[in-house]
């Protein structure tokens, strides 16, 4: 039974995913249906599916301990709780609530963003964009997000499927081939919202950080409608196809910064812990002198 192994959800999933890829080139990019900036390249696909694959790796060698730690945690669980149709809905929507502070948190921490930034350094949205992801999710505390699901009471296994589950439906965001599914906008997170989550325009940066329910963007003051075209990519640009340079530049770059000379050791903490950057735009990036000073 898959819940008694979610690790090998998404691999389940993959032949779906690879079927949308094919169609969304073959019909949509093909067929002139889509923008430039949704093209497929072969050098960045493959870097795409890499990074996909590193990223399993890591976590089937991670979670070896974290789901240690998760059931050694779940003896102190504060609840009962039998899974059913009515609590596995209720695990859904809290793993979807701890998703958004996750996702957030990975914007607005540098520390964090050193792992994330590789799912958003492509200048291109399209379904194999939701494969960009890292493989230092583990070491960036992702797995932290999920501790109070495993001490309110569910089980470690239906939360992993839980989290796994939301990452598979995120999938279906990464694209421009779908403009906008009306009511549908008011409560779930669509292509429209999370093209703007992508986006370097100004007012949409560190918007819509929802993973299913877009809901949570609209309670906490992060929301975004898309009103216009969305340039796509981070405001460094990691300019690089090597998965391992989109990997780590970041927490090269971080750790660099940290290692300068007659920094203070709050100062030093500060590159680590401060959001990765405060420019309002593009064109006026903060230096980490100015972001010292502060």
């Amino acid at each position: 039974m898959i819940i008694d192994h979610p690790e090998w959800l998404l691999m389940l999933l993959a032949p779906l995913f690879i079927g949308l890829m094919l169609a969304e080139y073959f019909i949509g990019q093909k067929g002139g249906m889509l923008p430039e900036s949704s093209a497929y390249k072969l050098p960045e696909v493959l870097c795409n599916f890499s990074l996909a694959g590193m990223h399993q790796l890591a976590d089937l060698v991670t979670g070896l301990v974290i789901v240690k730690l998760y059931f050694w945690l779940f003896g102190w669980k504060l609840l009962e709780i039998e899974m059913n149709a009515a609590s596995f809905v209720a695990l859904l929507i809290l793993q979807d609530f701890c998703y958004y502070w996750f996702h957030r948190a990975s914007h607005r921490i540098r520390w964090m963003w050193a792992a994330h930034v590789a799912h958003h350094s492509s200048q291109r949205m399209n379904f194999s964009t939701a494969f960009r992801q890292s493989l230092m999710y583990p070491i960036a505390g992702m797995w932290l997000f999920w501790v109070p699901l495993v001490i309110i009471g569910f089980e470690p296994k239906w939360v992993i499927f839980a989290v796994l589950l939301n990452l598979g439906l995120q999938f279906f965001v990464h694209t421009q081939w779908v403009r906008n599914l009306g009511k549908f906008e008011l409560i779930f997170n669509t292509p429209s919202h999370h093209r703007v989550h992508h986006g370097i325009n100004s007012h949409y940066i560190d918007k819509n950080y929802a993973g299913v329910l877009i809901v949570w963007d609209k309670l906490f003051g992060t929301f975004e409608p898309e009103v216009e075209t969305v340039r796509y990519g981070v405001s460094k640009p990691v300019d690089s196809f090597n998965p391992l340079t989109v990997t780590f530049s970041e927490w090269r770059d971080m750790f660099r910064e940290a290692k300068g000379k007659h920094l203070t050791l709050k100062q030093r903490l500060k590159i680590f812990l401060a959001p990765p950057s405060d420019r309002p735009t593009l064109a006026e990036p903060e230096t980490s002198e100015q972001m010292l000073k502060k």
